[in-house]
């Protein structure tokens, strides 16, 4: 391999890994404890995180964990959770909004409040 073949070689190398090690920077991921119960909470909790900067949103049933994969640089882990308590349910030490709750299906509310 000639010089210049060379020296091209090593800066689309390295130029290749400044823009991987930005595009890392660019994601962050917030996993936060709600008061999701079933399928429809679900989706409703994907429809209220459907909004920019949100890359990918996941719901644990079981666990009741909401993992968020988002870019901080056009949300923030406050917004996620404020979004969140808008809709009805818990985010982590947030509690619902009440008002928000009261809509709620019968299947979404906590299972000490049903009747």
């Amino acid at each position: 391999m000639k010089i210049p073949q060379i020296r091209s070689f090593c800066l689309c190398f390295f130029l290749l890994i400044l823009t991987a090690a930005k595009a890392q920077d660019n994601k962050a991921e917030i996993a936060i404890k709600s008061s999701v119960m079933c399928e429809i909470c679900t989706k409703k909790i994907e429809s209220a995180l459907s909004f920019k900067g949100i890359e990918k949103v996941t719901v644990d049933l079981q666990t009741k964990i909401i993992t968020v994969s988002y870019n901080p640089q056009q949300t923030t882990a406050e917004k996620i959770k404020t979004a969140i308590v808008k809709t009805g349910y818990d985010a982590d030490e947030l509690k619902a909004n009440p008002k928000a709750y009261k809509k709620l299906d019968k299947c979404c509310k906590k299972e000490s409040q049903h009747p």
